[in-house]
């Protein structure tokens, strides 16, 4: 298999592809490092795979979501939105 417009080994600048694989269904899979994913080609058609940690992604969500509740409690004792009851002498 020739794959043009690869970097050859022992080039000058940095590598972004991978060495090819090829799995026992015939895919070939060829690993990109920026943006990191995979190139996966089966019967002539290539397909992208990004890289994508689902774990980090929960867990942003879950911290922005965990912050965002914090400031709302916080700025709802402080000041809350309804009236003062309280009789001022």
């Amino acid at each position: 298999m020739t794959l043009r417009g690869l970097p050859q080994p022992g080039g000058t600048g940095p590598r972004l592809f991978g060495e090819p694989h090829e799995t026992p269904d015939g895919t070939t899979v060829i690993t990109v490092s920026h943006p990191p994913g995979v190139f996966a080609i089966r019967e002539g058609q290539a397909r992208w795979e990004p890289a994508v940690d689902t774990t980090r992604v929960a867990l942003l969500a879950v911290g922005t979501g965990l912050v965002a509740a914090t400031i709302g409690a916080l700025a709802v004792l402080h000041r809350p939105p309804w009236p003062d009851l309280r009789r001022r002498l």
